[in-house]
């Protein structure tokens, strides 16, 4: 246990990671993402051991008495790894649906930065779009204006002064002025199957801060809620249906990952050559990708993942905490995007 225990998952999470970076890099030169699941690992081992021995002795000539042995140990390490591709339904399930931002949100409670999230995972909040792709311009059509929201409320989660709450209650009917708190719960005797269906609320803690009230009111404009709204709904969707509530049009994986393929770093070369498009630039406040990813003829020594792709090589580097805490963000994504996932890779480890 304690020698492939750990081994295994280390070459898991190498591998996973590999194939993350690999399939953005494809994704950039037109070619098909491919995605594997390690369903099974099996780790056999065969030991063999001899030890053999013996004295001999010579009465007329005890010069020549003497003991002797000899032994031998071989092992034998034969791994059995069953792989299956992603297609049909769980393809569409894990990689084609968009992720529902009441799955999304809560991972800020964890403590990742909002802003990164929503950069990674929103092509547009409340009708403010974020970079659509090649073809819609130098900077993908994105909006100033969604970077400045995203900005702010990284300022009020850091203040701690904004939160997510998740809840199953369903919205009161008779909320106005934006603040849709849900205080209602639903009766247990009215037969609705949604009754456990969760809602996110986006909440602005009241604060005696000037800066932070300045803050959260700008933020209430960006989102067009009322100047006294504490919480609002989010919902899926490219615009409210309802007055208070945030819509969120959220990505797929393949969405996320082709996004960050149009901002990475390529060669010249390829560019001029028509074998990719030109990299898509950052708008408003931002200046650099989510994920930076490097290319050239050869990777570092000290990379967080590199992958070699038609004889030039792509990789993250090691020192660049912004864009691993991103990837992180990405494969943790992922994996919460397998809704038709099995229970994840069984490694059987004999023992005796």
């Amino acid at each position: 246990m304690q020698h492939d225990q750990l081994a295994y998952s280390r070459a898991l999470g190498e591998t996973q990671k590999r194939e993350m970076l690999l399939n953005i890099v494809r994704l950039r030169y037109a070619d098909p993402p491919t995605f594997l699941d390690t369903t099974q690992v099996i780790a056999g081992y065969s030991y063999s051991r001899s030890v053999s021995g013996g004295y001999y002795g010579y009465p007329a000539s005890a010069v020549s008495n003497y003991l002797f042995g000899q032994g031998s140990l071989s092992m034998a390490e034969n791994p059995t790894i069953t792989y299956q591709p992603l297609t049909g339904q769980q393809y569409a399930e894990n990689i084609i649906r968009p992720i529902s931002p009441t799955v999304i949100m809560p991972l800020s409670l964890g403590g990742m930065p909002i802003d990164t999230l929503l950069r990674l995972t929103a092509q547009s909040i409340d009708g403010l779009s974020n970079v659509r792709g090649i073809g819609a311009g130098p900077f993908g059509g994105g909006s100033v204006r969604f970077y400045l929201l995203l900005h702010d409320l990284r300022q009020l989660q850091s203040a701690g002064v904004m939160t997510v709450r998740i809840t199953t209650e369903e919205p009161s009917s008779n909320s106005s002025g934006g603040s849709s708190r849900a205080n209602n719960k639903k009766s247990s005797t009215d037969g609705d199957n949604n009754s456990n269906i969760e809602h996110a609320y986006l909440v602005l803690t009241p604060t005696s801060d000037s800066s932070l009230q300045a803050i959260q009111g700008e933020v209430r404009r960006l989102l067009h809620l009322d100047s006294t709204a504490q919480e609002a709904e989010i919902v899926y969707g490219p615009y409210p249906k309802k007055i208070g509530q945030i819509a969120i049009l959220t990505r797929s994986m393949l969405a996320m990952l082709t996004q960050l393929s149009y901002e990475m770093e390529v060669p010249e070369a390829d560019i001029r050559a028509g074998r990719t498009p030109p990299t898509i630039g950052q708008v408003g406040i931002e200046n650099r990708p989510e994920v930076q990813i490097h290319s050239g003829p050869s990777a570092p020594n000290h990379n967080y993942a590199a992958v070699d792709y038609k004889g030039r090589w792509y990789w993250i580097d090691d020192s660049d905490f912004q864009s691993k805490e991103a990837f992180t963000m990405v494969q943790v994504l992922s994996a919460l995007a397998a809704t038709s996932h099995g229970a994840g890779a069984v490694v059987t480890i004999p023992a005796g």
